[in-house]
């Protein structure tokens, strides 16, 4: 682990760095070079160590309209690093920390975080083109050109500036690239088994999308000891890495005869089951999940953003017998505290995050990763910062 101590150089002063930046959407990303600020108060800038893709990431990406289609952008949310500097006011990290940024905030202060009915945090809502507290960047292009952040994080950039709300601290020990993991896909697919549906020794799961988080779903699901973990995807090759993470029954909607998946679901979980939970989002694939859920308590469980903004109607007539609708954002966890225990999870040789780690590349060919994810090769991606 690279050593950054209290009296590097670069404190209080702007770096020349290398990032990745979207300058037109959908268009690949260009490798530049970038002056990042110092922190200010309650800010702190970290040396990214590695950093991975997300769906979100692409989505983001190939947004060409609408207020949150902003360019130059600094994209990138999953990620790991090392604490180069902090602003004023920053105690929970220092010089030389290893640390996990995260999109979504937490104080550990307001009402919200204080509840535990809930993971959202009154600090904000995380989606911001720049800093929370002060609206400005910390990026500009080498021709002064501001570059819009994203997510509270921008991790394809060698270093970047976040919200000491949006930033957690995990041991040096822990593998960095698992580490990477955790700050999205996975903790939300884990924690949406766990926070949100609370599945139960015995229950029956069926889970709408085998990408990362789905999967992270069924890991989950797997780690309570559900009976029955039915994964629909419409890759047939996803079958098969599906296993290793609990996965005990594999639909593909194209292969079903002349069955539809509500009733072969329904057949394998001898009436509905207990949970269901839909990760690609789309709505009529949220109105399967909950066909699928059991009359008397079936929960579905809705984690994928609706990517046309279409509503999603359902028969109000199967709530009254008990049916529930939920959605979820980041499963459910509190980052400060929730992400430290699923790496201890990992620790104890718990939960699985090796499988989830399907490619790596170096910093310049991270255009490569866009396009694995495109193709629907792997889950996730490692980029190597160095």
């Amino acid at each position: 682990m690279e050593n950054m101590n209290a009296s590097t150089a670069t404190a209080g002063k702007v770096i020349r760095c290398k990032a990745a930046i979207c300058r037109n959407a959908g268009k690949p990303l260009v490798i530049e070079e970038i002056e990042v600020d110092p922190p200010k108060a309650y800010e702190v800038r970290i040396k990214i160590l590695c950093t991975s893709l997300c769906h979100s990431d692409v989505t983001f990406w190939k947004l060409d309209a609408g207020p949150l289609a902003v360019f130059p952008r600094i994209l990138g949310h999953e990620a790991v690093g090392v604490v180069e500097s902090v602003g004023e006011h920053v105690e929970e990290v220092k010089e030389g920390d290893v640390a996990v940024p995260v999109f979504l905030p937490n104080c550990g202060e307001c009402r919200d975080c204080k509840s535990s009915k809930t993971n959202t945090c009154s600090f904000g809502d995380g989606i911001y083109n720049f800093m929370p507290r002060d609206g400005t960047s910390r990026f500009r292009d080498m021709n002064g050109e501001v570059v819009a952040h994203f997510l509270s994080v921008s991790s394809f950039s060698e270093y970047t500036v976040v919200d000491v709300n949006h930033l957690l601290k995990i041991s040096s020990d822990f593998p960095v690239d698992k580490a990477c993991l955790l700050s999205c896909g996975v903790s939300t697919g884990v924690g949406a088994a766990w926070n949100v549906a609370k599945v139960e020794e015995g229950s029956t799961v069926a889970i709408f999308g085998l990408g990362t988080v789905g999967l992270a779903v069924a890991e989950g699901a797997r780690l309570r000891g559900a009976s029955k973990i039915i994964g629909v995807d419409l890759n047939s090759e996803k079958s098969e890495i599906a296993i290793k993470f609990g996965v005990t029954d594999f639909i593909n909607p194209t292969s079903c005869g002349e069955k539809t998946v509500i009733e072969v679901i329904k057949e394998l979980t001898n009436g509905g089951a207990d949970y269901c939970f839909e990760c690609i989002g789309l709505a009529s694939l949220m109105i399967e999940a909950f066909h699928c859920c059991r009359v008397g308590w079936g929960m579905t469980v809705i984690l994928g953003v609706e990517m046309h903004a279409s509503p999603m109607t359902i028969n109000t007539y199967e709530i009254m017998r008990g049916k529930s609708v939920t959605g979820s954002l980041f499963g459910g966890c509190k980052p400060k505290t929730d992400v430290p225990l699923l790496a201890k999870k990992y620790l104890d040789k718990e939960l699985n995050l090796d499988d989830f780690i399907t490619h790596e590349v170096g910093f310049k060919d991270i255009n490569e990763a866009f396009e694995l994810l495109l193709q629907g090769k792997g889950l996730r991606c490692i980029i190597w910062m160095d």
